[in-house]
């Protein structure tokens, strides 16, 4: 299924960065956290928008996979109050959705995401949008942990 050789490669770049995957599904949150914890990531899961606006703050990731469908706060608002604190603004968030079309992607990028999987998705998929964002960007979120003072809000 996966090439060991494309693991090899990817996954010391990948040991230490914090990833924060927030859906409402056990199964897909599981899921992520073990392949990325097979790639030396650090990850901390959220089952809502709510939940992980807190993480956010107490752990500024370096990059954030968050889903759009989720009850109370969905991937949409999330992603815009995140992107409008001054503090975590720089954090790439991936959307991640069954829905394909291109009004949801077009809707991802409006709302401050820098990319959109679509599920189901698989470990290089993931490993793969890592590679794309947060490390081309550094430790953006290690420089807004030290700044940060308190929740996300708008």
């Amino acid at each position: 299924m996966n090439s060991p050789s494309g693991s090899e490669t990817t996954a010391p770049q990948l040991r230490g960065l914090k990833v924060l995957v927030v859906d409402d599904s056990r199964t897909v949150r599981t899921s992520a956290e073990n392949m990325l914890h097979s790639a030396g990531c650090e990850v901390a899961t959220a089952a809502d928008g709510f939940e992980a606006l807190a993480k956010v703050a107490d752990l500024a990731p370096d990059i954030i996979f968050v889903d759009v469908m989720m009850p109370r706060l969905d991937g949409y608002e999330t992603c815009v109050l995140i992107k409008n604190n001054q503090q975590f603004k720089k954090i790439p968030i991936i959307m991640l959705s069954s829905k394909d079309g291109l009004f949801d992607i077009a809707r991802g990028r409006i709302c401050g995401a820098e990319q959109y999987l679509t599920k189901p998705f698989g470990r290089e998929d993931l490993l793969s949008a890592i590679a794309n964002f947060a490390l081309s960007q550094g430790p953006v979120a290690a420089q807004a942990k030290e700044s940060s003072t308190g929740p996300i809000t708008r």
